[in-house]
């Protein structure tokens, strides 16, 4: 069992919490970091689950094994790093940076001290997308050509802080929110990006915005891609990959649809699995200890760093209004 600590404990660090704690064998918050634990004692207290303010007594803490950052997204590289040189395993929830060269300076943080970096894109664990990736590296599509996404729901106008409608936060519309995790799905099937074009079309700013968000890829692999986000519309995932012989479209966490040439369509649906601890799992998993086997968390170190390095080429494409190439 990992000792772990929750740095945030808002809306989403509270999911996390609940997903894990009293429920995963592999592992167990120790104590939450919060710098309002009066406004969320209740919850805590129905998880068991110790809050503290001191971030950086936690960190010196030597029975906490790992930290789980459910924090502002700037704050994400330099903690990563902070609990990196504490000697702490992290995961990290999406995106891990606001920049390429920040991720980068994380990953190293983690990587030169033969520490766990893991990441929280729960989509990757989503019934509907294991059996995608599974399709596509059967090869049964045959050569890959072309991608599209598209993940919206109504979380912004839902669940709503002040550092989320920041530009310097939340850059890019529903970037951050929803469509960094197309960006990790996209990474994952055709690798590294070579450039992108962007736009974004707002019709309403603040608290509860409306604005819809489309990005058209070049991969390095030759594959070309787009995918789009809405805020604010009701939930909706759709990713398709399509090759010469077939495509293969996830829909939503549980469903999937492979049609070949010549009209055969196979249907697959899934069982609901709890991807926030199947993910929290797989990190766990991850993390050297002894007496046991460890298993590589499923997303890449390189596969962060080139989802980084999209990510920040789409806000730059949407800011300058321009094709921006993606850094290597």
């Amino acid at each position: 069992m990992i000792q772990a600590a929750l740095l945030g404990f808002g809306w989403w660090g509270q999911n996390i919490a609940r997903a894990v704690q009293g429920k995963s064998d592999r592992l167990r918050f120790k104590v939450a970091v919060t710098k309002d634990p009066l406004s969320t004692q209740h919850i805590a207290d129905s998880l068991g689950l110790p809050q503290v303010t001191d971030e950086m007594a936690v960190l010196a803490d030597p029975e906490i094994e790992a930290v789980v950052l459910a924090t502002p997204h700037s704050l994400h590289a330099p903690q990563i790093i902070d609990a990196a040189q504490a000697g702490k395993h992290v995961f990290c929830e999406k995106p891990l940076a606001l920049n390429h060269v920040d991720a980068l300076r994380a990953i190293e943080a983690c990587r030169t001290r033969g520490l766990t970096l893991g990441l929280g894109q729960n989509k990757r664990f989503w019934p509907s997308m294991v059996k995608l990736r599974k399709v596509v590296a059967s090869g049964v599509l045959g050569e890959v050509l072309h991608l599209e996404g598209h993940y919206s729901n109504d979380h912004s106008s839902k669940f709503f802080s002040d550092w989320r409608s920041s530009p310097a936060e939340s850059p890019a519309g529903g970037l951050t929110g929803t469509g960094i995790h197309i960006v990790d799905a996209f990474v994952g099937l055709a690798g590294p990006a070579r450039r992108v074009r962007a736009q974004v079309h707002i019709t309403r700013k603040g608290p509860d915005p409306r604005d819809a968000t489309s990005v058209m890829i070049e991969f390095a692999s030759g594959v070309q891609g787009y995918f789009a986000m809405v805020r604010a519309t009701p939930l909706y995932w759709r990713v398709h990959v399509f090759g010469d012989r077939a495509s293969v479209e996830a829909l939503g966490e549980n469903e999937v649809v492979v049609r070949h040439l010549g009209g055969r369509v196979e249907r697959y649906t899934y069982p609901p699995v709890d991807s926030l601890r199947v993910e929290l799992d797989a990190f766990a998993d991850a993390i050297p200890k002894a007496g046991r086997t460890t298993q590589p968390y499923p997303i890449s170190l390189a596969e962060m760093g080139n989802g980084i390095a999209l990510f920040e080429s789409i806000v730059t494409s949407i800011e300058t209004l321009q094709t921006v190439e993606v850094p290597q």
